[in-house]
């Protein structure tokens, strides 16, 4: 036993704050789903932002959004979570690896729940649209490696909490302007995918830290 003590992937000066986020966004989700369950046309939101049953972005930008896409499709995600988890094991934060798998399982999970029960559809009654796992995807991805920087570089509430939550915002504007731009989705549904992320991540990580804590408090339990 070395008595080193193990980063927690959430910092706790984070914890008020992005729990507090965590519950807005579940709310944002829920409100959301509600006002478009069942449906299969855009929303008065939808409209004013874009058409979003075409696509709407041509060449050079579509190749932007395609490569965008691409990284929220299988092989493109397990690419993209194989990456920042050998950068966390590089780091020395194991787990912000374990936060990187169980996020994006999480996140992923709870967003195809989601679809099934609002039932909300694009182009035909077999696409269901919200919340966008693509843009929940990358966001959770986001978070876990603003986590691990706002722990390296030893950021307190404010700065932390505005990397973190900066991140967020520019990876799920990213992959939403992508889907919607592809067509794939309604911008409400690249919100609810980001928002997705923001209420998951947070208490996934705690959940994280709570199981390796009590691990670690059960080795050093063990009789020599």
């Amino acid at each position: 036993m070395t008595g080193r003590r193990t980063s927690a992937v959430l910092p706790p000066s984070l914890r008020t704050p992005l729990g507090l986020v965590a519950a807005l966004a579940a709310l944002v989700v829920s409100v959301i789903g509600a006002l478009y369950a069942g449906h299969g046309l855009p929303g008065r939101v939808d409209r004013w932002i874009v058409a979003p049953t075409a696509d709407s972005v041509g060449p050079p930008w579509r190749r932007v959004a395609l490569a965008l896409d691409f990284l929220g499709e299988p092989v493109g995600s397990v690419l993209l979570v194989t990456v920042v988890v050998a950068g966390c094991l590089l780091l020395r934060r194991p787990r912000a690896a374990v936060l990187a798998v169980a996020g994006a399982v999480v996140v992923v999970g709870t967003a195809t729940l989601l679809k099934h029960l609002v039932g909300r559809t694009i182009h035909g009654a077999d696409n269901l649209s919200y919340p966008s796992g693509h843009t929940a995807f990358f966001t959770a991805l986001a978070l876990v490696v603003a986590l691990l920087a706002t722990d390296r570089l030893g950021l307190g509430r404010t700065a932390g909490t505005s990397l973190v939550l900066g991140a967020a915002l520019l990876a799920g504007a990213a992959m939403g302007w992508a889907e919607v731009a592809l067509g794939a989705h309604y911008p409400t549904d690249a919100l609810g995918g980001w928002c997705t992320a923001l209420a998951v991540v947070p208490a996934t990580a705690w959940l994280v830290d709570r199981a390796a804590d009590r691990t670690a408090g059960a080795g050093r339990r063990e009789p020599r």
